[in-house]
């Protein structure tokens, strides 16, 4: 952890006399905390999951940085609080118990993710993001120090594009700030190009390292649209295979270290990047943040597009549903197909559990949407729209997506960062009107005026994609035998998943999106033995994806 403004702070402590010992940027963190005390988190900048012990006062801090992007996890047993920034180092006390969370099971079952703070585990605790926990003789308070609704509730100060573009480019002048290389994931759309091209203005002694995927299966490949960006943007590119071999590597890798379920497939190709940028760079940029601050998700339109189709006919309703009932099913990733299936099934629900539905794994049920729901008191209630980009920047965001760029990079033992999760940027953008961000059908309207001249023309107007990875036919393949082991009687969403595998299993429907978050906890109660006495076990290296032999 180092605070991206480290520099300022060093000189304003300086300035106070404080005698810096080293020119380490942690440092910066105690004088601030000897004058500040706790409030002193809040005068940091960038991503960290922090301690202090102040022996003095016999008191103990933590914080966990704005946006969510590094974890903290903690627990209390007999008196004794323990803390780590992964639940696996909790584990090794003998007497921490390995129950499952019954309330987080069902939020992961329903949405595929466990927001903050609850874990799979009943007794460990995640520090939700912007958060501070102080322990001393009296007990242990936990509080906000920074608060995204009422950022979002100031006047919006974002004036122009340029303006925008400004921000952004220092935010990635801020995080290239680093004595170790730098490089960038990129996968040639508009987030990850910007950044490229930002680093580059702002990297000094030569180009950049990129990294793109290429997935042997040419439906999710996006290595060419990647290398086309660098024909423009100058950096040394670096194309990283994602066969079936590979990725079962990397599913081995994720399923057997990691002690939570992580249920977007998105880690394993994510992990394989950070392996491969381990040879040239110590730290890489990548672009989370960018859809929930920018609107940049299809499903932001299609809550558009829901306020029009409401308006039609009950019969019209009901003959557009039969006839996306009717189309072929498809397995490739985001198809039309897919995108219309997902909208007829949900588009009459209220805003919140529609969007819910379409971004969950097995979707809400009535007893959960209220946990996400009340994340949202204290937001301006004026913007429909925005209120959704809201709630997918407290859940979605830090809970999943961060979760999954977090634990990929550093099972590399690399560091990932992301500038649109700068402090400056997240506050220009929390506060402004939907409508800068999603324009009729056009996602991220804002950014990609902010672009012009900087990214390449194609890289502005590219769909969205996204990182994905080819679950639906391999759980029909490769993956069959142990998705039949496990799914045939799962204890996460029982009532459901025997079918929704059948249904899968028949070519019926495309369920992978369900399927997959619903497979890796199940491995996940496996590997750690959860709701059994004894120490985790695990099959195997050698074991195939095909199952035990």
């Amino acid at each position: 952890m180092a605070p991206y403004n480290a520099p300022a702070l060093r000189r304003e402590a300086t300035g106070w006399g404080y005698p810096f010992r080293s020119r380490g940027d942690i440092e910066t963190v105690v004088p601030f905390y000897e004058r500040l005390g706790a409030a002193a988190v809040e005068r940091l900048d960038g991503m960290f999951g922090l301690a202090v012990w102040d022996d003095r006062r016999r008191t103990l801090i933590l914080a966990r940085d704005r946006a969510g992007e590094k974890p903290l996890f903690w627990t209390e047993i007999g008196g004794e609080l323990r803390f780590a920034s992964e639940i696996q180092a909790l584990l090794v006390f003998p007497d921490q118990a390995r129950r499952l969370d019954p309330r987080a099971a069902a939020l992961y079952t329903a949405f595929g993710y466990v927001p903050a703070p609850h874990t799979m585990f009943q007794g460990i605790h995640k520090l939700p993001p912007a958060h501070l926990l102080v322990a001393d003789e009296s007990g242990i308070a936990i509080r906000a120090y920074w608060d995204p609704a009422a950022v979002a509730a100031r006047p919006s100060r974002l004036e122009s594009p340029q303006q925008l573009r400004e921000f952004l480019l220092r935010a990635v002048e801020r995080e290239l700030m680093s004595d170790v290389p730098v490089g960038v994931f990129t996968s040639g759309g508009l987030d990850s190009s910007f950044l490229a091209a930002a680093a580059a203005r702002g990297m000094a002694g030569g180009p950049i390292h990129t990294y793109s995927v290429k997935f042997a299966d040419p439906r999710y490949d996006e290595s060419p649209y990647a290398e086309a960006v660098t024909r423009d943007i100058p950096t040394l590119h670096h194309v990283v295979m994602a066969d079936d071999r590979s990725l079962e590597r990397a599913f081995h890798v994720v399923a057997g270290a990691l002690a939570e379920p992580v249920g977007d497939p998105a880690i394993l190709p994510t992990y394989l990047l950070a392996e491969a940028a381990r040879e040239h760079v110590k730290v890489v940029l990548s672009g989370e943040g960018a859809d929930e601050l920018f609107g940049g998700y299809p499903t932001y339109v299609g809550h558009q597009a829901a306020r029009i189709y409401l308006r039609l006919p009950a019969p019209l309703r009901a003959l557009a549903r039969w006839a996306v009932s009717r189309l072929p099913v498809s397995t490739g990733r985001v198809t039309m197909e897919f995108l219309l299936r997902q909208f007829v099934t949900a588009a009459e629900l209220p805003a919140l559990e529609r969007h819910l539905h379409w971004f969950g794994a097995l979707g809400p049920t009535p007893g959960t949407v209220p946990e996400l729901a009340c994340k949202l008191a204290g937001f301006p209630k004026t913007d429909p729209l925005n209120r959704i980009l809201w709630l997918d920047f407290l859940t979605y965001l830090p809970d999943n997506l961060l979760v999954k760029v977090d634990r990929g990079t550093m099972l590399a033992s690399i560091e990932a960062r992301a500038p649109y999760l700068d402090r400056e940027v997240m506050e220009l953008m929390l506060p402004a009107p939907s409508r800068l961000k999603v324009h009729r059908v056009t996602t991220k309207s804002i950014l990609k005026e902010a672009a012009r001249g900087l990214v390449p023309r194609p890289a502005i107007h590219r769909k969205k994609r996204g990182l994905s990875v080819p679950v639906a036919s391999w759980l029909n393949g490769g993956l069959a035998p142990l998705a039949d082991r496990l799914l045939a009687n799962p204890r996460f969403g029982a009532d459901r998943v025997p079918q929704l595998l059948a249904e899968h299993r028949a070519g019926r429907a495309n369920h992978a999106r369900k399927l997959w978050p619903i497979l890796m906890a199940e491995l996940w109660v496996e590997r750690w033995n959860v709701d059994k006495d004894g120490t985790a076990g695990w099959p195997d290296p050698g074991m195939s994806l095909r199952g035990r032999q």
